[in-house]
């Protein structure tokens, strides 16, 4: 059951983050190619909120904390590496390696 809630939180979360995408694009504050970007990069961050708020109650055959985690970053990641590819696609390529690497090194300490 809260499971349930949960994922109906997550609909209703990416619905407002679209619309505030929305009304940025039509504001002018951004470019129409940055709609996406944009809204992965929210949607990641309200995944990493999810993943704090699912620390507390874990059920049995749920996906875990750091699964959640690690998916968050990577939208995170992939948003703002496809923002800043417009000015140079080596920071795309730094800020993806500088997530998988930050992973990586969590996932380590994670296992002892």
């Amino acid at each position: 059951m809260a499971e349930a809630k949960r994922q109906l939180l997550s609909i209703g979360a990416f619905f407002i983050v679209v619309v505030i995408a929305i009304l940025l694009y039509v504001a002018g504050a951004i470019n129409w190619s940055l709609i996406v970007p944009f809204v992965l990069v929210l949607f990641g961050v309200w995944i990493l909120a999810l993943a704090g708020m699912r620390s507390s109650t874990l059920q049995k055959y749920e996906r875990g904390v750091f699964s959640t985690l690690s998916l968050g970053l990577l939208l995170v990641a992939v948003g703002g590496a496809w923002y800043l590819f417009a000015f140079n696609p080596l920071y795309s390529l730094a800020l993806i390696l500088l997530v998988f690497g930050a992973l990586a090194i969590a996932a380590a300490l994670r296992r002892k």
